[in-house]
């Protein structure tokens, strides 16, 4: 095990009804003035917003409004954000939403506090000393924001997409209310189940040895998001699934999944694979991360999987029940050596994986999105200069690995 550090500061107030709260718990942590960020309109339309405002008129909390974050928020909106803040001198920043809320939130709550650009921290010239508190109400379980040190924001003027971790991100308060994902269209639904998955094997893949507590941690979340989530597709108010699922989405991406995994100064895992897909979705903002990412993830586990087969043989025992074959034991029509055993049991071990995202209605292929051989050329300057030349913790990669990652998800 290696040595590591886990800070997990934020409160959580989970069940039903907790977004009525909102205002009561801010007001009794001492907050005054919020600036509520959201979305493009569901939060409005559905009355969640509503609920909120209420809330926090009722608990004596001030507050002023941020709306229209799109998916893969775009740094303008923060910089607006940035001067919102400062204008009415908020001292609590307040995304109702998913992660694309929350990620915007927490840029703004970094740059609030800042003399220069907020863009700065995401590319790396300038490192962030303060910020400005975030508590979220969660409408979406996909990407863990509510509890993780990362901030995801998108340039369009720079075709770029950049990610910042600092524990400065983690917020103060999350409010978690599975009864606002009952109205979650599917397609959402098993975007955020791919997402958080994703999350954990990016650790469990870090590339070092096993670590039997974590390693059991992650493994149980992984079947408990993989039971949670056909029931919720069957019955969308199922509400003990969504609850589990939220509370996956949020345990997925706080770093208890990581623990011991990861390599001291680096962080807990290998996180390619988010990597490759971040320039997927700069390449086209309207593609969605958890459905970039079940397809980028089977075909990075295809490509490396021979770096360090023991990891998804572990990985198909526990969650699928996956176990090489034993020519000793069991009665085989042809002669399987133990190499053919391992690889027959790693395919398969992936094959199930994807086979489940794709059953939940992702894609299986680059294809369906409209991404030919010609894109994985544009998506390379920015790979670039968010990863490198070289990167990875599982397997050292290059650029030209990433081509044929991207080359062979077509």
């Amino acid at each position: 095990m290696n040595d590591f550090s886990f800070y997990s500061p934020t409160r959580f107030v989970f069940g039903r009804k907790a977004t009525d709260k909102v205002g009561e718990t801010l007001s009794a942590s001492g907050y005054r003035r919020a600036l509520i960020v959201y979305g493009q309109g569901s939060v409005a339309r559905l009355g969640t917003l509503d609920r909120v405002v209420a809330s926090l008129d009722a608990a004596g909390v001030e507050h002023v409004e941020l709306g229209g974050v799109r998916p893969n928020p775009e740094i303008g909106l923060v910089r607006e954000g940035v001067e919102l803040a400062r204008k009415h001198g908020v001292d609590v920043i307040l995304p109702v939403g998913g992660g694309s809320a929350m990620d915007c939130a927490k840029a703004i709550a970094l740059g609030a506090v800042y003399d220069g650009d907020v863009w700065d921290f995401f590319r790396k010239r300038a490192t962030p000393a303060a910020r400005v508190d975030v508590a979220c109400v969660v409408t979406i379980p996909a990407s863990g924001s509510e509890a993780s040190n990362s901030c995801v924001i998108s340039n369009d003027e720079e075709h770029l997409k950049c990610g910042i971790n600092t524990d400065l991100n983690r917020p103060v308060i999350a409010i978690l209310d599975p009864e606002l994902t009952f109205t979650l269209p599917a397609y959402q639904t098993a975007a955020g189940v791919t997402d958080m998955i994703a999350h954990i094997m990016e650790r469990f893949f870090s590339g070092e040895p096993a670590v039997g507590a974590t390693d059991n941690i992650a493994c149980g979340l992984v079947r408990a998001a993989m039971d949670a989530a056909p029931k919720v597709m069957e019955n969308p108010e199922d509400y003990d699934a969504r609850a589990e699922i939220m509370w996956v989405g949020t345990l997925a991406h706080n770093g208890l999944a990581g623990c011991g995994l990861g390599i001291p100064g680096l962080r807990d895992g290998d996180w390619t694979c988010h990597g490759l897909e971040h320039e997927l979705s700069a390449l086209d903002t309207k593609i969605t991360h958890g459905a970039g990412l079940a397809v980028i993830f089977p075909a990075w586990m295809r490509y490396v999987w021979r770096e360090h087969p023991e990891r998804f043989l572990e990985f198909g025992s526990q969650v699928f029940g996956i176990e090489p074959v034993d020519p000793e034991v069991d009665e085989l029509d042809v002669e399987v050596t133990p190499g053919q055993a391992v690889e027959y049991a790693v395919e398969a071990t992936i094959d199930e994986l994807q086979e489940f995202f794709v059953s939940l209605g992702m894609p299986r292929t680059l294809s369906e999105f409209g991404v030919t051989e010609d894109d994985i050329e544009k998506m390379m300057p920015g790979l670039k200069i968010n990863r490198g030349e070289s990167f990875g913790s599982f397997m050292k990669l290059t650029l030209d690995d990433a081509r044929e990652i991207y080359r062979s998800a077509l």
